[in-house]
């Protein structure tokens, strides 16, 4: 065991909180042995960002609690024992072990145990699961309608009674040992503006962070993401560059796509060079930093419309990729107003003709309405 020690900060740099925490060298576990399922209670960012669309549209308001210590509540089902932490080691038994009866964070089954434990407090006060995302749960009572999003230890609450959101959160309370964190407003990096009948979400904290990173806050800033023809491949003869330095600056950059669909294709082509990335690469990786410079407060915005009814796009390039041949697919919903949903993704076969290239794109976006209309209902 070890204590690991952490500042939590607010969007505004501010302390949030300090954190000390003992956690469990889990990578010394067998499986079969100490731990057979894993399994972590993440909400899709698709999930999250749907129920921002629809709060926006009904006016309703999204509240946000945090679960103190959640995989500490979880209950074991293995036989685990650990050392005496450091601090608490007991005189004249220092060479006894502990039995666990509940998780600690570090071990592999701490997130399948915490989500069993929620999941059947859950079911218990009504909920109903949905079958297309295990971390979503509608409670319907006459006629108004709770909904309640999991993303490990952060619950996501909306309703169209605001009554019944406080009861839902006292009967948590009461229970786990919580925070109320009140109406969400910094979620995940991404920071969230709730108006009436209007939600903005943007990831500018973050996106100066990057900058910042990588030491390109003063660096001039462009209208686009990447040249319209610009095309790239690996054998280009560029000399190659630090891969560690290249990853590092793709992976950033792939979760601002989180609040940005607009560098979505960039990123995306340029994940494909990162175990064998060029200049001509990292080049185009600044290009994008430099369109985040000059687009920082970017972001989406859900509001009230009149036609409230999914509406979906999709589409595909021709052989876009130099070095297989292969195609692009990419897709976008939304809801009326701001897209909640985004995909850009090489295609796994290379296509025959560009009709071909179209169906394969259309039936990834049909996959992805499916799966939509299944929360939705």
């Amino acid at each position: 065991m070890k204590w690991i020690y952490r500042t939590k900060l607010n969007a505004d740099n501010s302390i949030n909180k300090h954190k000390a925490r003992l956690v469990v060298k889990g990578y010394a576990q067998i499986f079969g042995v100490d731990y057979s399922d894993t399994f972590a209670p993440v909400a899709r960012l698709d999930t999250i960002r749907l129920l921002l669309a629809i709060s926006a549209q009904k006016g309703w308001k999204v509240f946000q609690l945090d679960v103190k210590s959640a995989f500490l509540n979880g209950v074991l089902q293995e036989e685990i024992y650990v050392e005496q932490p450091d601090g608490f080691v007991i005189q004249g038994a220092e060479d006894k072990v502990y039995l666990l009866q509940k998780a600690l964070y570090g071990l592999k089954q701490a997130p399948r145990a915490w989500y069993s434990r929620i999941d059947e407090h859950l079911l218990n006060l009504g909920f109903v699961k949905s079958l297309s995302e295990a971390t979503l749960y509608v409670k319907l009572k006459d006629n108004d309608v709770l909904i309640v999003s999991l993303y490990v230890d952060d619950l996501l609450v909306t309703g169209n009674n605001e009554l019944l959101v406080e009861e839902f959160k006292q009967e948590m309370m009461n229970v786990f040992e919580m925070t109320d964190l009140g109406l969400m407003t910094y979620f995940l990096g991404m920071e969230v503006k709730q108006n009436q009948n209007e939600v903005f979400i943007c990831q500018k904290k973050y996106a100066k962070e990057i900058l910042k990173k990588f030491q390109m806050e003063e660096c001039k800033a462009t209208s686009t993401p990447m040249n319209q023809k610009e095309k790239l491949s690996k054998n280009d003869g560029a000399d190659k560059v630090d891969e560690g330095y290249f990853r590092s600056m793709i992976g950033c950059l792939m979760y601002l796509t989180t609040t940005r669909p607009n560098i979505l294709f960039a990123i995306s082509l340029l994940s494909r060079f990162m175990h064998d990335a060029s200049e001509l690469h990292l080049r185009a990786a600044k290009r994008i930093l430099r369109y985040v410079k000059g687009t920082i407060s970017y972001g989406v915005k859900f509001e009230k419309c009149q036609s409230f009814k999914l509406y979906g796009f999709s589409d595909s390039d021709w052989v876009g990729s130099l070095d297989d041949m292969r195609s692009t697919s990419g897709y976008c919903f939304n809801l009326g107003s701001g897209v909640f949903s985004w995909c850009s993704k090489k295609q796994e076969i290379v296509a025959q003709s560009t009709a071909e290239a179209e169906f394969i794109a259309a039936t990834a976006a049909v996959n992805q309405a499916l799966w939509l209309k299944k929360n939705l209902k």
